[in-house]
């Protein structure tokens, strides 16, 4: 589904294929769908592989950052979100990071969570498809070698870290419900509506103040100052940043549009009212999982954020809707006065206390201030 501006490149023929694979990941049955739908598939299409399976934690991390990568024409991971989330770290702490994330990255669904897959799977203009059908769909994308931008958001938090996410950052309801429902991987999807049946029972409340950069200037906003502002690279300010392609090589990107957290926000952005959430979502792709269409104006690089934001006084029931809707794609139809969205270029969030799990494209982090 060729967009205009999109660039598209094509694998080389034959291809060599790093596969990064997590054994325990979903219901633990990536290896063998592995061996059984894709392997065939790719021999076929002249893609030779290398497969690595993960043992621990962060091994994935380690090699993608230790390693010499130069023999492989596209790193390809089978699993879900979480591993994906751990490559794209490891490439951005290299020191060559702006060579090696020229290299092709692939996701085959071998999670309970397949978010980026299910999205990738929807830009192709494939129908909503899951498990199996949605493995073979993502491994004939492989094959076919067609590959394009996808944005990255840049993430700041308070105590210093700097992290690279391509799917989504999470406070509240959602969060809570993707590592609740953690123990209950074996079921693979179906932990999701378990696991948010059960935070729905305990409904909880969040408080912390929300503000961002609105992609489309919001009605009587203060216009964006001609100066931009002080950007903030590795979590420092201060020094003098030489203009954009001119940084020290190996240097990370700066975050032009942020100014350190210890700062208030800028003039131009807009401050959310309300400081009680029942959730928050910043989402850059179209679906939250499998089931989940959240944001289907998304693209793959569309240098937007969708944000999502539930404000408190929902009731259960109407939350149990919204989320049902989800499935279709259709939650915004439902005209609900509690949910808000806005497509934005920064946001930051400040939580009033350390409650509540933030998650990163499925990945727990400690409730602190952020910004992206």
């Amino acid at each position: 589904l060729a967009r205009p501006g999109d660039s598209y490149g094509v694998l080389p023929r034959p291809c060599r294929a790093l596969v990064l694979l997590n054994p325990q990941s979903g219901a633990g049955r990536a290896l063998e769908d592995f061996q059984a739908v894709v392997q065939p598939m790719l021999a076929e299409a002249d893609i030779a592989t290398t497969v690595f399976v993960t043992e621990r934690p962060h091994h994935a991390h380690e090699k993608v950052r230790d390693e010499d990568l130069s023999q492989w024409d596209t790193l390809v991971v089978m699993a879900g979100d979480g591993l994906l989330y751990e490559v794209v770290n490891g490439l951005m702490e290299r020191p060559d990071w702006e060579d090696t994330m020229k290299k092709p990255l692939c996701i085959l669904p071998g999670g309970s969570g397949n978010a980026l897959a299910a999205s990738i799977n929807y830009y192709a203009g494939n129908d909503h498809v899951a498990k199996k059908k949605l493995l073979t769909n993502c491994t004939f994308i492989l094959c076919k070698g067609l590959h394009t931008q996808m944005d990255l958001v840049s993430l700041s938090t308070a105590s210093g870290k700097r992290l690279f996410s391509f799917l989504g950052f999470g406070w509240g309801f959602i969060s809570d419900v993707d590592i609740d429902s953690e123990k209950y991987r074996r079921l693979g999807n179906a932990r999701f509506t378990l696991g948010t049946l059960q935070c729905l029972a305990k409904l909880r409340v969040y408080q912390g103040r929300l503000s961002y950069l609105p992609a489309v200037p919001e009605p009587g906003a203060s216009p964006a100052p001609r100066e931009p502002p002080v950007p903030v690279t590795n979590g420092q300010a201060g020094h003098i940043v030489p203009p954009v392609g001119m940084e020290a090589p190996g240097a990370l990107p700066s975050d032009s549009l942020l100014v350190p957290l210890s700062q208030p926000v800028p003039a131009h952005w807009t401050v959310v009212p309300e400081e009680e959430f029942v959730t928050v979502y910043a989402i850059y792709q179209s679906h939250l999982g499998t089931n989940l269409l959240m944001a289907p104006a998304a693209q793959l690089h569309d240098g937007c954020i969708h944000l999502f934001y539930l404000k408190a006084g929902i009731s259960r029931v109407a939350l149990l809707k919204l989320f049902l809707a989800m499935a279709r794609g259709t939650h915004l139809d439902l005209n609900c006065p509690h949910l808000r969205y806005v497509p934005v270029r920064a946001f930051r969030l400040e939580p009033r206390a350390a409650t509540g799990i933030m998650t990163l494209d499925g990945e727990a982090l400690a409730c602190e201030p952020v910004q992206g």
